[in-house]
């Protein structure tokens, strides 16, 4: 992401590492260069060209996308978003001495965690990226993970891969009693990766019971299902992930935010102002 696409105020408030987009798809076409590289040395290695058909037809051809937050905030029908994020906050020590713990996981949704972090942040709050210990893939699996993975969580836009960010601690590090909100962002692949992690499941169940704030957006709400915490609830998500809501026992609203006691939704990407809002809200009346 090229730095002259971030607020300034942005820049400040949030411990994001801004890569520039040129090295971005430098890496993109780097590793798409080795994935090419594959087919040549089964045949270098002396292998038929049956396996070498084989193997061309198994991988896909590569791409690269991208989405700058810029485009979205501009984007026709997102005036009230780009103005959530570009209007100065009026009072800075607004949530002074709230603690808000971020649970993320590789694949979230970039602006559904950026962007209430940003905010938080600029009304004075503490907030701390949390995610699954480490765990690299099996070797079987066929997969290289880069060094900056075991301290970082990788970000989307729509399923493309666009950048990382910095880890503050581990799922299995975090008390209830450090924290006085959790929020959950979306992302298709985040929340699979949340809820098979036994701690970030107990993390939820002992947050909920205590009655604090558990905040979820897009696909994130799917994590409160798995910890078993939506029945009787009502609230919203993501389209595609609504039936397991309701499966999970929760009632399903098409609002782009719902409270229901201690349980704040919302459903996608251009409902992060309104999230956001709802959240401080929530907050500065307990």
């Amino acid at each position: 992401m090229n730095p002259q696409w971030i607020h300034p105020s942005l820049k400040k408030t949030t411990n994001i590492q801004i890569t520039d987009a040129m090295k971005t798809v430098y890496s993109i076409l780097a590793a798409s260069a080795l994935s090419l590289s594959a087919p040549l040395n089964v045949t270098a290695q002396g292998n038929s060209t049956h396996e070498l058909n084989v193997i061309n037809q198994l991988a896909t051809q590569s791409a690269v996308s991208s989405m700058p937050v810029s485009q979205l905030l501009n984007a026709p029908g997102n005036e009230a978003l780009k103005a959530f994020f570009f209007t100065p906050v009026k009072d800075p020590t607004l949530l002074k001495g709230k603690r808000i713990a971020v649970l993320a996981a590789d694949g979230f949704e970039e602006i559904e965690l950026t962007g209430p972090v940003w905010y938080f942040k600029a009304l004075g709050a503490q907030v701390d990226i949390i995610a699954p210990k480490f765990n690299p893939a099996p070797a079987r699996y066929g997969l290289s993970t880069p060094e900056m993975a075991k301290d970082h969580i990788m970000a989307i836009q729509y399923l493309n891969p666009v950048g990382w960010i910095k880890v503050d601690r581990t799922a299995d590090q975090i008390k209830v009693d450090e924290y006085d909100a959790v929020f959950i962002p979306g992302g298709a692949w985040n929340p699979d990766n949340l809820r098979n992690d036994k701690d970030v499941i107990r993390f939820i169940q002992e947050f909920n019971k205590s009655g604090k704030l558990i905040a979820a957006i897009c696909h994130g709400p799917v994590v409160l299902a798995s910890a078993d915490i939506l029945k009787g609830k009502k609230l919203t998500g993501y389209w595609n992930i609504q039936v397991d809501l309701k499966n999970a026992g929760g009632e399903v609203l098409e609002q782009p935010v719902v409270t229901d006691g201690n349980l704040i939704t919302s459903r996608h990407p251009i409902d992060v102002s309104d999230f956001s809002i709802a959240v401080k809200d929530w907050l500065i009346t307990r």
